[in-house]
Formats: C-alpha cells, structure tokens, sequence
C-alpha cells in the first residue's frame, strides 16, 4: 500500500526526516508513536508532499509519488485528518465534507452515504456553519471530510488531541472500526499509547526523525515506552 524508501524530508535546508525507509501492507493500522517533537507530524506531511522536499522515494499501490503535487497524491487514495482538523469554519458541515469530494477517482461530488451513517449529528446538521460545531463534533467532521476522498489509506494525526473526554472513546472506537470492519488502512499518529496498542496491528516509534524501533504491536513492550516515550 505505502513504501517509503531512504526518504530524507526537508523544511526548508532542515533535514527533519532522516533517511528512512517504512511499508504499510493493505489493511494495517500502524501506529507511530513517539515523543513530542521527533518528525510523527513531518512523517504525515512527508507522505501527503507538504514539506518543502525530499530525497528518496515514496510508492503508493507502486505508483511513485515522491514529486506530485499533494492534490495528485491524494487522488492516488491518501486521506488526511491534520493535527488541529484544519476545517473550514464559515463554509457549512456539507461544504466542508464536499471539498473533499474533488480528490476522487470516481467524480462523485455528493456527500458519500457511509459519512451520513457514520456520523448522524452532521448528517442532521449539513447546513451548520462549521466554527460552531464543538471540538468532538469538528473531528468527526474532519473524518468525514476525509473519507468524502474515497481514501485507501487514511492518516490521522493525533485525531483525540483536545477533545472533551465523553468524546474520545467515540473516536477511538470510530478508528478502530475504519480498519477492522471497512478495511481501510490507517497510519494513527498517536501520543496515547493505551490506545495506540489497543488500535494498531503494528508500530513504528519516532526519535530525532529516524525509526528507533518498530514490529508488531505486541512487541511494544514497557521497556520501549519508557526508553523512548517517557519524558
């Protein structure tokens, strides 16, 4: 599904990425996990094209994609939730989830069906102004915005940071249920690790931008959190 070869990411001449080399197989969820500050974020955007360049080679399905332009990439099936759900709080619930619309294959610019199931608030509230939705409520906006794509492989970056605690389990379990029952692979950038090995199939953790360890979930041991997570 996903294979990053010797990829080097810059910001600017900052090398933040450094050298690395990763595969995701169709159906896994693969958490990262790391301190703050290590590359979980330039990871995302290294994937999606965000970053100012890169050395190396990202394929995604065996398509190269390491010089398109984002819009391309993500036409080739890569969905995106960014750190802070980047949605747009003047357009509507349903323009929001439309803007997704125009990265698909298909050329299908309604609300897909599988978001008026998945998230019934917003299928009952499509002509509610974005910015007044609560945090939970923007997230699961922000989901649906990226499953309107069609993606293949969905990357949540950090998708229950500041969201009210009688929320979090929904979108936990909605995550988990993305890849369990729809098949859908899934990288989940994550600062929990609770829910990280509750989610994942397999794990990857982030120093100074390199893998310092990475294998199956259950190979996710105390020992390593406390090596390279505990502050």
């Amino acid at each position: 599904m996903l294979e990053l070869s010797n990829v080097t990411s810059y910001y600017g001449k900052t090398p933040i990425i450094q050298g690395m080399s990763l595969s995701v197989d169709k159906g896994d969820l693969l958490s990262v996990i790391g301190r703050n500050g290590v590359g979980k974020t330039t990871l995302a955007k290294t994937i999606l094209g965000l970053t100012t360049r890169i050395d190396g080679t990202i394929r995604v399905n065996g398509a190269d994609v390491s010089h398109m332009p984002s819009h391309r990439r993500a036409a080739q099936g890569l969905g995106y939730i960014p750190q802070g759900r980047g949605i747009l709080p003047k357009f509507t619930v349903q323009e929001n989830i439309l803007l997704g619309t125009f990265a698909r294959s298909d050329g299908a610019q309604t609300v897909p069906p599988l978001v008026l199931e998945l998230f019934p608030y917003l299928a009952a509230n499509l002509t509610k102004r974005a910015g007044t939705l609560s945090g939970g409520q923007a997230q699961q906006l922000a989901i649906a915005r990226a499953l309107a794509t069609d993606p293949k492989l969905l990357i949540l970056d950090e998708p229950t940071e500041g969201i009210q605690p009688n929320i979090v389990e929904q979108i936990q379990e909605l995550v988990i249920r993305l890849n369990r029952e729809m098949g859908l692979t899934v990288i989940l950038i994550e600062q929990n690790v609770e829910f990280a090995q509750r989610a994942g199939n397999r794990f990857v953790i982030l120093d100074k931008g390199a893998i310092a360890a990475q294998g199956p979930i259950d190979a996710l041991t105390d020992e390593l959190v406390q090596k390279h997570l505990t502050i």
